[in-house]
């Protein structure tokens, strides 16, 4: 089963496809990996609409609850651990469903893109110097040691420069030799299918989705989070919805400020995973209404089979 193709479904956040994938992973005797960077962070339940126990007790999740969510966690360690249990899942003699929104975290198992290391000193000695020098002395440094990366960066912006002469620096190979893994999609990888709604429609569905994270608990679990020192994580990295709720805790918004900036950043994000999804040519792009990706269920199955 090794050289068998990845099943996957994908598509913007509140479309539906976690209660969709379970069905179809069931139909197909799949298990499912998570491609989401929000559900393998414990304790965050409500506010990432994380499968609940007895979703995972019908088919088994993977790369769920993974780490604490103050504890560092990049994509490489995603990759690494979702291979592994890729690897597991195929020796069983299951099928593997990816599902998920992101994009990242998508391609990382389907294509095994290679993620440079980092080295925070070099980092924090290059954002020395674009503080000091300016954003466009880097990038033209950038532009003399690795012209295509410099081609595809905007001047202006300095975290993507500082990025780029940092791989360099730490792996002596140019930037741009990482990125052109990113511009190939093998078709072979993966059969993958994808939910798309029309944006008023799944503005309207985020809308429900954040005041449905309240009722079911979303400023109890901020609070708890908090209580257990995770707050300056959650509004450090401005984790949607929590970082809010966390701020309206603390009173610096109000109620309403919250769940508006809420449903504000997930129609973004949203917009964001849509994008990202889009530059792929080998997702088949399924159109849900209303009832979200649930509706799909037997076309789905009938793409993926």
């Amino acid at each position: 089963m090794d050289d068998e193709p990845f099943l996957a479904l994908v598509g913007p956040t509140a479309s539906g496809k976690t209660e969709a994938a379970i069905t179809v992973a069931e139909t197909l005797g799949a298990e499912i990996v998570s491609v989401d960077s929000m559900l393998v962070y414990r304790g965050m339940d409500v506010g990432t609409a994380k499968p609940s126990a007895a979703d995972r007790a019908r088919v088994p999740h993977h790369l769920v609850d993974v780490v604490s969510p103050s504890e560092p966690f990049s994509v490489a360690r995603y990759q690494r651990l979702a291979l592994g249990a890729v690897g597991v899942i195929r020796e069983r003699g299951r099928r593997v469903l990816l599902s998920g929104g992101s994009g990242l975290y998508f391609r990382a198992v389907v294509d095994e893109l290679e993620f440079p290391g980092t080295d925070p000193s070099r980092r924090s000695a290059l954002e020395a110097e674009a503080a000091e020098l300016g954003g466009r002395a880097l990038h033209e440094r950038l532009a003399e040691l690795d012209p295509a990366a410099a081609e595809k960066i905007e001047p202006e912006n300095v975290r993507r420069t500082v990025r780029a002469l940092e791989v360099a620096a730490v792996t002596g190979r140019p930037f741009s030799s990482f990125a052109a893994a990113w511009e190939r999609f093998e078709p072979t990888r993966v059969r993958a299918a994808g939910v798309q709604i029309p944006r008023e429609v799944l503005g309207r569905r985020i809308e429900a989705r954040v005041h449905g994270m309240l009722e079911r608990g979303l400023l109890e679990e901020v609070a708890a989070l908090v209580e257990r020192g995770s707050g300056g994580w959650l509004t450090a990295t401005q984790a949607i919805g929590y970082a809010e709720f966390a701020r309206h805790l603390t009173g610096e918004l109000t109620l309403e400020q919250a769940v508006a900036g809420t449903v504000r950043r997930t129609k973004e994000l949203a917009r964001r995973q849509m994008v990202w999804f889009r530059r792929d040519p080998r997702i088949h792009w399924l159109e849900a209404g209303e009832e979200g990706a649930g509706a799909l269920v037997d076309e789905l199955v009938g793409y993926l089979t």
